[in-house]
């Protein structure tokens, strides 16, 4: 099926979220990777918590949620110079080798391209413009419009409506399995970056395409063809 525009997810997509290891390891010494992991975690169970519940906050704020509640549970002293710090490094997250010249591939190409997160649009804002991609995207997409997280439909929806097509011509791209599962019942064709060699989840989805880079990406938009299964 043709694709007519190509929709990325942010946050461990196009940007690094464990990037922040480094710091959380100079301020924790023997404990920044495992805050770096269950921060995440933690980021991602509110998001659905309160999406659930009708209870919106800022991706802003869970994130910052999420961190006070990691720091507790590994016992580490969080001081407010510390928040301040790993919050800062957040903002400035690092994009993945690739993802800027995936970006200017796909869209000398002639791709219409956008970027659709659970991020506010002030965290996307900063970490698009400190990676050079402000050029490259016709939209950046922030849940924020509908005040629901993926993979609640409304969050999806944004995509659709911003570029006047439907989901079923567009391609929806994320490392993550949960996010391609809500792109795919949406409706979108799908591209998995599955960056850690993991199992699909469990939930009657098989992605359009799949890879372990966005160099992956380029192939499949070119020739329309799978990659091999991911290992179970």
């Amino acid at each position: 099926m043709a694709i007519q525009a190509i929709i990325f997810d942010a946050y461990g997509t196009l940007f690094d979220v464990y990037s922040i290891s480094a710091l959380a390891e100079r301020l924790f010494p023997g404990d920044g990777k495992a805050l770096a992991e269950l921060w995440r975690d933690k980021q991602i169970e509110y998001t659905r918590l309160r999406t659930l519940s009708n209870t919106y906050k800022p991706f802003w704020e869970i994130t910052q949620d999420a961190l006070i509640f990691s720091c507790r549970k590994l016992g580490l002293d969080l001081t407010l110079d510390a928040q301040s710090q790993i919050m800062g490094q957040y903002a400035e997250l690092k994009a993945f080798p690739e993802s800027l010249a995936t970006l200017q591939t796909l869209r000398g190409q002639g791709k219409k391209l956008a970027i659709l997160s659970n991020g506010n649009p002030e965290m996307l804002d900063a970490v698009v413009q400190a990676a050079g991609m402000q050029t490259l995207l016709n939209a950046v997409l922030s849940v924020h419009a509908v005040k629901k997280f993926k993979t609640a439909p409304e969050a999806y929806e944004l995509g659709p409506d911003t570029f006047g097509m439907q989901a079923k011509d567009m391609l929806f791209v994320s490392s993550n399995a949960w996010d391609v599962c809500g792109a795919a019942w949406f409706g979108y064709q799908t591209f998995w970056v599955n960056r850690a060699t993991a199992p699909m989840e469990e939930l009657g989805v098989t992605p359009s395409g799949s890879g372990s880079t966005l160099n992956d990406l380029l192939d499949f938009v070119e020739t329309g063809k799978r990659q091999a299964p991911t290992p179970d």
